[in-house]
């Protein structure tokens, strides 16, 4: 594996700790370029840009769970892609995904594949499951 695919793996491990995990604006504004497009966006109802997923994970799923982790299980890069199954987890305290809140953990198992390009996120791809 070369030196750009190892920097681009570190850039998606950073996006999921820093802004989904710890809600690191900042570090959405470094990592996700402005012509971004989200390929998903339509499975989760939001704008396709760069304003939808950051408005989604601000606004949806971190007032919904608490607590909230990620867990990368294993990444894969090949060219300027990198492909990682991985799981999101809080505990519900709010609407999420269409149910009231329960006051539990529950699990989404995911598989993201993401594009970079100059080291920030361009494209997006989101495959998963919750599981309660």
């Amino acid at each position: 594996m070369n030196i750009l695919q190892e920097r681009n793996k570190l850039v998606v491990q950073r996006f999921n700790k820093e802004f989904i995990e710890k809600g690191n604006l900042d570090a959405f504004e470094e990592i996700v370029a402005l012509d971004f497009v989200n390929r998903s966006a339509a499975t989760l109802h939001i704008p396709a840009g760069r304003e939808g997923i950051k408005d989604y994970i601000v606004d949806v799923l971190r007032k919904a769970l608490t607590d909230v982790k990620v867990e990368i299980y294993d990444q894969i890069a090949e060219g300027d892609t990198v492909v990682t199954r991985k799981s999101i987890s809080g505990i519900q305290i709010g609407e999420f995904l269409n149910k009231p809140a329960t006051n539990e953990r529950i699990v989404m198992h995911l598989i993201d594949i993401v594009t970079l390009k100059d080291g920030k996120y361009v494209e997006h791809w989101r495959y998963g499951q919750v599981v309660n």
